[in-house]
């Protein structure tokens, strides 16, 4: 008995944390109790080729350095592995976006979870608006699966997703430092938003799109608290993988 109640109290607190990757500000965001759903079967639908083609991407690899606090964290973003969300990333950091924004949102508490910022409202609701479009851009969920050619698309594949082991493991994983993006409970809802893994989070693979992993300053990430902002986001290398 004793072992099932812990075993509860351990999904409990997992329910608890990951509701707040959820970007909770979205008209079409469902709500808390939504959040682990499963998709419907028209969001489970493979984005086209022709929609593709709309996304930045990056093909290969690039290098990113933040600073934070004054100090410096580099991060190697896995265009190979996660072309659409890793250029989306880049292209926002291009951009300069990031800069002088926010982590609204760093627990650490009862065991380090994540560092959430890349928020332009400060609060964990909003996006990157493109100012072509004048509206939000948002990206496919993308998740490699060792053994394949190909991401999948627009499908959650872990626990939100069939809610069973998944017979191939992911290639990027939540481990301590990745690098991956927030969203609603709508797989293709991420835009802007992004976290840092402060610990090793495997009950987060397939469900959220890991693009890239810290590789210098992760002493500075754990010292992230709520309301430091990033000073600056540069790309230092592989600019000429990213396609527009």
């Amino acid at each position: 008995m004793r072992n099932l109640k812990q075993r509860w109290l351990n999904l409990l607190t997992c329910l608890i944390l990951v509701s707040g990757l959820m970007i909770t500000g979205c008209s079409n965001a469902p709500s808390n109790s939504e959040t682990l759903t499963s998709p419907n079967s028209n969001q489970n639908q493979q984005v086209s080729q022709l929609n593709m083609d709309n996304y930045p991407r990056l093909d290969g690899n690039a290098v990113v350095e933040m600073t934070i606090k004054g100090s410096p964290v580099t991060i190697e973003i896995k265009g190979e592995d996660a072309p659409i969300t890793a250029g989306n990333f880049v292209d926002l950091v291009e951009r300069g976006f990031y800069n002088g924004l926010t982590f609204h949102r760093v627990v650490k508490e009862p065991t380090p979870f994540v560092a959430q910022g890349g928020d332009p409202n400060g609060t964990g609701t909003g996006g990157f608006i493109d100012p072509e479009t004048k509206q939000e851009r948002r990206i496919p969920l993308e998740i490699k699966l060792e053994g394949d050619e190909q991401p999948t698309y627009s499908k959650a594949l872990g626990q939100q997703g069939t809610r069973t082991v998944m017979s191939q493991p992911v290639v990027l994983k939540h481990e301590r430092g990745a690098v991956a993006m927030a969203r609603s409970g709508m797989p293709d809802s991420a835009s802007s938003q992004f976290y840092f893994a402060l610990s090793d989070l495997e009950f987060l693979n397939g469900d959220y799109a890991v693009f890239g992993k810290v590789t210098q300053g992760m002493e500075t990430v754990d010292e992230i608290t709520q309301g430091d902002r990033i000073d600056t986001a540069k790309v230092v290398s592989g600019l000429e993988n990213l396609k527009k």
